[in-house]
């Protein structure tokens, strides 16, 4: 990948940004709107979001700001666990698309596998790409397991899988069973908040290639083919975010930061989050 303007096609032939922002915690208002400018300018074309981060209207207000034509710019946004079942999820997409001020959203996902319910859900969710209300659809921290759940009665598989990703957490066999399934995996929280940055293996990377460790971990991300969105509402790490497309880790690299795997998480477990 030699541009932040590169994009993976999806099953279903829609093309995806492999670098986005996420927007998690950015505060509705002026700092979400603020981000989202900026990252535009540096070449962001993905914006993710969901329905809990109570920032969709500051979003949409972006994507009428910014200086990129609505078609250029790809728009996730997640239904929370509180709305799952087929028309709570129908009215939950109404409300986010209503507060993103847009006739279409690009991705929409099922937030978590809340058991019991989320193939209800993704009958919803099946129900609105077929009317071309969105135009990809797919879910977030599914294993494995709710992944077979969910294919049995499946009519349209997953677009996209997110969930926590990172050199602690490479999540090895659900990769391979999402590559097999036709799912691109997407890694949420790739950067473990700066836990990882000091690790000695990615400092020496890092030394190796001039870059930062946050820089490092992204390009991992890519060259294992995972779409990837770092959050930050600093400017100067928003670009530097974005500064991964001018080297390349080789297979070297790519062994030992592979070797960091420890299936560590640092946030929510699927199987007992929801």
């Amino acid at each position: 990948m030699k541009s932040i303007h590169e994009r993976t096609t999806l099953n279903n032939g829609v093309k995806m940004p492999w670098l986005g922002l996420g927007v998690y915690k950015a505060e509705d208002g002026r700092e979400v709107i603020n981000t989202i400018k900026e990252a535009v300018s540096a070449g962001y074309r993905s914006i993710d979001t969901a329905a809990i981060y109570e920032n969709e209207e500051g979003v949409g207000e972006a994507i009428r700001q910014v200086d990129v034509p609505r078609e250029e710019l790809f728009i996730t946004t997640k239904v929370w666990n509180d709305r799952h079942g087929y028309d709570e999820a129908i009215k939950a997409f109404e409300e986010s698309r209503e507060k993103l001020g847009v006739d279409v959203i690009d991705l929409y996902l099922i937030h978590w596998p809340v058991t019991g319910k989320f193939t209800e859900t993704w009958k919803a969710l099946e129900h609105l790409y077929k009317e071309g209300r969105v135009r990809a659809i797919g879910v977030s921290n599914f294993n494995i397991h709710h992944l077979e759940t969910l294919l049995e009665e499946a009519e349209i598989v997953p677009s996209v899988n997110q969930m926590e990703y990172h050199p602690l957490l490479a999540l090895p066999e659900l990769h391979a069973f999402c590559k097999e399934k036709g799912i691109q995996l997407e890694a949420w929280s790739p950067l473990t908040r700066g836990r990882i940055f000091d690790d000695p293996i990615i400092t020496s990377i890092a030394e190796k290639h001039g870059k930062s460790p946050a820089q490092i971990i992204l390009r991992w991300d890519l060259q294992n083919e995972v779409v990837t969105i770092p959050k930050s509402v600093t400017p100067s790490r928003i670009r530097e975010n974005a500064a991964i497309f001018d080297f390349e880790l080789d297979q070297e690299d790519m062994d030992k930061i592979n070797s960091m795997n420890k299936n560590h998480r640092f946030s929510g477990d699927p199987d007992t989050f929801a």
